[in-house]
């Protein structure tokens, strides 16, 4: 059970750090105004989205439903840290579909938000990845 659970957190860290960086690459986008950086841009969040933290988010999930059987899901049912974790999940399944979206948006050169706009976005992943970190080890609930 150690290495799914370890193989659960590379993954949690592979998703994050994509999370954390495409909306980054998206200030940098929204600024350029050259067509060699924008389009250096689009192939970077491209390759970022489906190469790294989409098949981040899928194995993390993968893992952690594992888990969840292993640990049999029935006995978690009255531990609401879990519950909120789980929640708080799929908030961040949203917002990576969000990513998505903008990422098609810059793919088509239809971008309608400013650089500050993502600066502020950029910063989502961090409350939860922090909420859920604490959720996960100190079990608060």
């Amino acid at each position: 059970m150690l290495w799914i659970k370890a193989l659960h957190l590379i993954f949690m860290v592979t998703w994050f750090a994509g999370l954390f960086y495409l909306p980054r690459l998206f200030v940098y986008h929204a600024q350029s105004t050259d067509k060699i950086s924008i389009e250096r841009f689009k192939v970077m969040e491209r390759k970022l989205f489906y190469g790294i933290m989409t098949p981040g988010m899928i194995a993390t999930f993968i893992f952690g439903i594992w888990m969840l059987i292993d640990y049999a899901w029935v006995l978690y049912t009255s531990a609401w840290w879990l519950v909120i974790k789980l929640t708080l999940l799929a908030i961040m399944l949203i917002y990576h579909c969000i990513c998505g979206l903008w990422l098609q948006d810059f793919k088509n050169d239809r971008n309608a938000h400013s650089h500050v706009y993502y600066r502020w976005m950029n910063e989502v992943p961090v409350i939860f990845l922090v909420s859920i970190i604490m959720l996960a080890i100190v079990k608060p609930f």
